[in-house]
């Protein structure tokens, strides 16, 4: 059949109903959606149903990158400071040195369970401490997309500041795991010696000039948003999304990290808007979760089912090491000196949901030409899937389960 461009809107019309549907049922069956939409693309890709054959990294990564973008910047415009305040040094931790321990037991473990597994194809003798670390980098952060939405939608609520916590850490540590990704890619690949004060002064480059950008451009959005007078009220959310998306442009430019720097203007604006806030917010939620469904529909799409079967017992044994030690480990370090509840540290370490951040950055081994970067997104996909059907399935009822409900029934959205 010839492809035109009738038959790609088409197609597309359709995988986007069937994401609505698919979100629909996620709420009926008590999971993320983000499993549903998964399953459909992997549906429609060569391997299902659907038989559209698609394979380039590249447009995933693209795709991946601009609507998490998005994502976060619609979650951070919601995001009340007065709230945010309350979390901010726990949430801090947890996205900075969480993600870092979570990454080096993740990275250690998988150096043991992979040293000597031959057949995994990272080169021919298993793969290196480095190696490891690679791959723990890669799904060491949480998933923003299904903590907002499971929590913006669910009838069962955790303790307000425990659903604080949760959205503030989810949308805040992506940023670091996206540095220590594409550092460990940058070493591993440029063959040169990296002394560990070259990878604090990245780090804070990185953490300081996101956090700047964003605290400039939100300042200055949120002014220019207020005070612009536009005839038409149809055009504030757009002028809204566009200075989103100067600011994610604009920080990486300076060297600074965009999704930090995106998500920080998103909170500043979003707490400063005087004019059509109500509109900007629902244009905004509707374009989050529209970039919801074309990102983990594109992500399924690049799964080849059947290539997952040869890494699955690894996968496994990865991704049960991440939930039941790696990420409760990671979370009392960070939380134990704060003196914070048994309870609410069980709790958090149990709704570290991995999503759509990994199975993204599985992409860029591959746009790195690194031996063995299809072996690393089948693993990383893979372990994907586990927590999504360990820990999303089960982030509702897991709030009873620690004794954490919020006692005076759900709360609006935060």
């Amino acid at each position: 059949m010839e492809v035109t461009v009738e038959l790609v809107i088409l197609v597309a019309g359709v995988l986007l109903f069937a994401g609505v549907i698919a979100s629909r049922m996620s709420d009926a069956l008590g999971m993320p959606a983000l499993l549903l939409f998964l399953v459909l693309g992997m549906l429609a890709g060569s391997e299902g149903i659907g038989g559209i054959h698609f394979e380039s990294h590249t447009i995933t990564q693209a795709v991946g990158s601009g609507a998490l973008m998005v994502i976060l910047y619609g979650g951070a415009l919601e995001t009340k400071w007065s709230k945010v305040k309350q979390v901010l040094v726990p949430g801090l931790l947890l996205a900075t040195l969480g993600v870092i321990s979570t990454m080096l037991l993740l990275g250690t473990f998988a150096w043991f369970m992979l040293g000597t597994y031959t057949q995994f194809s990272i080169g021919t003798t298993g793969i290196t401490w480095f190696q490891g670390l690679l791959l723990a980098a890669i799904v060491s952060s949480t998933d923003a997309a299904a903590v907002f939405s499971v929590f913006r939608t669910s009838d069962v609520q955790p303790k307000a500041r425990l659903r604080y916590l949760l959205e503030f850490e989810s949308g805040s540590n992506d940023p670091m795991a996206v540095l220590l990704t594409t550092l460990i890619l940058g070493i591993m690949t440029s063959g040169a010696s990296v002394s560990a004060t070259d990878v604090t002064a990245s780090l804070l480059v990185q953490f300081v000039g996101g956090a700047v950008v964003g605290g400039l451009a939100g300042w200055f959005s949120a002014w220019l948003v207020n005070h612009v007078g536009l005839s038409a009220r149809g055009l504030y959310p757009i002028l809204v999304l566009a200075c989103g998306m100067i600011t994610f442009g604009l920080a990486h430019a300076l060297g600074g990290n965009g999704f930090l720097a995106v998500y920080t203007a998103g909170v500043l604006i979003g707490n400063n808007l005087k004019v059509n806030q109500d509109h900007i917010i629902g244009f905004h939620d509707g374009l989050s979760w529209l970039m919801q469904i074309a990102m983990f529909v594109v992500l399924g799409l690049l799964v080849f089912p059947s290539q997952l079967l040869p890494v699955a017992g690894v996968a496994i044994a990865i991704a049960m090491f991440l939930i039941f030690i790696a990420r409760p480990v990671s979370v009392f370090l960070c939380l134990a000196p704060l003196r914070t509840p048994l309870n609410d540290m069980s709790y958090i370490s149990w709704v570290g949901l991995r999503g759509s951040v990994p199975i993204i950055l599985a992409t860029f081994p591959v746009s790195y030409h690194l031996e063995g970067a299809d072996a690393i997104f089948n693993v990383i996909f893979f372990i994907v899937l586990t927590s999504v059907l360990v820990q999303g399935v089960t982030l509702v009822p897991s709030c009873r389960w620690f004794g954490v409900v919020e006692k005076n029934g759900p709360h609006p959205p935060a």
